[in-house]
């Protein structure tokens, strides 16, 4: 039962924020959402700030899978279409931008969603560098920060900023553009 309110809750919220953005978003709408008393979310999350940090972070980290084909440009491949997947599931192509640009405007959540999300997403993608490094396929002195923007800072841009969509062979493309920036000599 104690499993079946949170999932409610969960989905209730996310349909909520999607629907009213977090400027709007109130725990009374999730919980008529949900079909719960506020008590119910009270006794999860303290807090509007809490059950966004809480719900988004573990969303957003679960869905950055750091896959291990064997090869560096494999990996980027895969990456990027679990990327894409995510960025583009309906409720996410409102909660993004969304969250964004709510953090512009709230340090308080722009820290909170730096910490639970900015940083565990970049810590797994650096795996994925990590592993290239280790096979041989990238120079050990390779600066992880910049390749971590370099993978995921186009196709973030495109879905999330400016809401373009890709196109059928726009990931293979892409995958050739990041493999040519991570292997040109400085």
């Amino acid at each position: 039962m104690q499993s079946e309110v949170t999932d409610a809750i969960q989905a209730a919220f996310f349909e909520e924020l999607a629907e009213v953005g977090y400027g709007r978003l109130s725990i009374d709408a999730v919980a008529k959402r949900a079909g719960v008393g506020k008590a119910a979310i009270y006794r999860r999350w303290r807090s509007k700030l809490d059950i966004t940090v809480a719900l988004t972070s573990a969303v957003a980290v679960a869905a950055i899978d750091v896959p291990d084909t064997g090869s560096l440009r494999g990996d980027i491949r895969q990456y990027l279409e679990n990327a894409c997947e995510a960025l583009t599931h309906p409720l996410a192509q409102h909660i993004v931008p969304d969250l964004l640009a709510e953090a512009t405007r709230n340090p308080t959540l722009a820290d909170a969603l730096l910490h639970t999300v900015r940083t565990p997403r970049r810590a797994k993608a650096a795996t994925l560098f990590q592993r290239a490094v280790e096979r041989g396929e990238l120079p050990g002195e390779s600066d992880l920060e910049m390749c971590m923007d370099i993978l995921a800072g186009p196709l973030y841009w495109r879905l999330a900023v400016v809401r373009t969509p890709t196109g059928d062979d726009y990931l293979d493309r892409l995958t050739d553009r990041i493999m040519a920036a991570l292997t040109l000599k400085a």
